[in-house]
């Protein structure tokens, strides 16, 4: 295993550029990495620039422990869809010439939904999930029917705008008459109502709504589009990169830098500069090496948090009124908890294989949401639980020899006060982290998901060697997230698709990639937006830049 931090001191120590690039990118997010490496590729000089000390922002590890005891954790790449042959995550990696290798998950359970009296494995494949859907529920076979139905339109439908580039075309329109109907009427509702209109079935409901932990929102909230397009991408395989969830950033920045590209860690952009209503470069915050510095440009792309990008970075006095109204309405996604174990025991002989376990307290999936809001301090209503000593097996280095890393994590709360955090300078400047009211509340979760686990797998928790957990102030101290999420913009009807931002930026020479671009939610839509991105970008720069590869 590569450390996450082998490059960090090169970069760190990178000079800036000589005079003007192409393309300045800030925040080095796998959005902005895709985008460089294609931009990179096409002949454009390319200068990368963000406040972590590894590139990556969610898809980086971290290392903990000597030496001879090294740990290495995911921050938040846990698993991804859709990478067998012709995948769309293996297809842009080859359009620049990056062959990575990913290893499946268990196919006949990659999700294992664990309920108060249930169990219940998410299998590879629309029509196995289908099968044992009605073998588990056989009274409601017509509501399953029809659930399916709706998640087969949404994946030609998805399928169709894949090969158009991200554009709704007239055939995709016509398809949709022909072949949408349960599309038709649900694109602008939430999942809740769909799987309302299946099934009354609490537990059957449940089911259903079992992964809404892969992007925070509440099923009264949550677009049904986007929902089932995250259920179709794992229904054609889930994966885990090999060699760990570093691997693809690491990867991507490799191939700028091979193409005279740059990439400077340590060094944050505090403001896009802008000449005559235009972007033309960026200034470097204080602190760092090149702090105060400018960099001009021919085109920006912020890879950055949306809301920030266009609130701080540009600024609301340069905002158009209609961007600065949607900037300061965005809803963003939920937070999380993560807490990095190891632990000495014997995980396989417990059960544990290549899935990940989604623990609930209930079946009732909104109660779960409204009581995390409503409290006065973090309170978790269940777990999720991945390892990648299952995930990624041939790989030494996750734990030393005898322990196994687990990840558990849990929806929580951002708000300062639920933390024990009254003054926002606090979490500016580091100083929350040793607040008594905040540690306490860290160690009142550690020690709920603790139990979780070893309810899970019994006798886990006397095992444990190492214990590191990171809240969501953690989260946006490093990657600068609004509310400290790492799902970008909440996906809700009113923010999905043409209700979120395309790639042209509010001003020209401005442009945005992103999980909270139009390109959509999660590893694949965040890289699947850099490549637009890159796309539209080299077209007014006049660089043909390259499309993805399929096998």
């Amino acid at each position: 295993m590569i450390e996450p931090t082998a490059h960090t001191a090169a970069r760190v120590r990178a000079p800036l550029p000589a005079g003007p690039v192409d393309v300045a990118i800030v925040g080095c997010g796998l959005g902005g990495l895709t985008a460089g490496a294609y931009l990179a590729r096409a002949g454009l000089r390319v200068a990368c620039f963000d406040s972590h000390y590894v590139a990556g922002g969610c898809a980086t590890m971290f290392e903990r422990g000597r030496s001879d005891e090294r740990y290495c954790f995911d921050v938040g790449l846990h698993y991804i869809g859709d990478c067998g042959p012709g995948g769309m995550i293996p297809s842009l990696l080859r359009g620049v010439g990056v062959a990575q290798a990913f290893v499946p998950m268990d196919a006949d359970g990659f999700d294992t939904l664990v309920l108060p009296d249930l169990r219940f494995r998410v299998p590879v494949g629309l029509d196995r999930y289908r099968e044992r859907l009605a073998e588990t529920f056989p009274a409601e076979r017509r509501g399953i029917d029809n659930y399916v139905r709706f998640l087969a339109e949404v994946d030609r439908a998805q399928r169709q705008m894949e090969h158009a580039g991200g554009r709704v075309g007239l055939r995709a329109l016509i398809d949709v008459v022909l072949h949408g109907r349960l599309l038709a009427r649900w694109r602008t509702a939430t999942i809740g109502s769909v799987v309302q209109s299946c099934t009354r079935d609490p537990r059957l409901q449940a089911v259903l709504l079992g992964q809404n932990g892969d992007y925070g929102v509440p099923p009264s909230e949550a677009s049904a589009v986007l929902h089932a397009g995250l259920q179709n991408h794992y229904f054609r395989g889930a994966w885990y990169p090999a060699g760990g969830g570093q691997t693809i950033a690491d990867s991507l920045a490799s191939v700028i830098e091979a193409h005279g590209g740059t990439i400077h860690l340590r060094c944050g952009v505090d403001r896009i500069l802008f000449e005559d209503g235009r972007a033309i470069g960026v200034h470097i915050e204080a602190g760092g090496r090149h702090g105060g510095a400018e960099v001009r440009a021919r085109a920006v792309l912020s890879n950055a948090d949306l809301k920030r990008t266009l609130l701080d970075l540009v600024g609301p006095a340069l905002l158009p009124p209609q961007w600065l109204g949607r900037a300061r309405n965005f809803q963003m996604g939920g937070a999380l908890y993560l807490l990095c174990l190891g632990i000495r025991h014997d995980f396989a002989a417990a059960g544990m294989t290549a899935t990940n376990y989604w623990q609930f307290d209930s079946y009732d999936m909104e109660s779960s949401y409204r009581e995390a809001r409503v409290g006065d301090r973090p309170v978790p209503r269940g777990c999720y639980v991945t390892s990648t000593a299952f995930k990624d097996p041939a790989t030494q280095g996750h734990a030393p020899p005898g322990v196994t890393a687990v990840e558990v994590m849990t929806l929580v709360p951002h708000d300062l006060g639920a933390w024990g955090v009254d003054d926002p300078a606090d979490l500016a400047s580091g100083r929350y982290r040793k607040l008594p009211g905040y540690v306490e509340r860290k160690a009142a979760v550690e020690a709920d998901l603790i139990g979780r686990l070893d309810t899970l797998f019994p006798g886990s928790s006397a095992g444990i060697v190492f214990r590191e957990g990171a809240s969501p102030l953690t989260h946006e101290r490093f990657t600068r997230a609004s509310d400290g999420t790492g799902y970008g913009l909440a996906a809700t009807p009113a923010q999905m698709m043409k209700g979120r931002p395309g790639y042209s930026g509010p001003l020209p020479g401005l442009w945005l990639c992103g999980a909270s671009t139009r390109a959509g939610h999660g590893i694949v839509g965040a890289m699947t937006g850099g490549q637009r991105a890159a796309a539209r970008i080299g077209a007014a720069l006049g660089a043909n830049v390259a499309a993805p590869l399929s096998a």
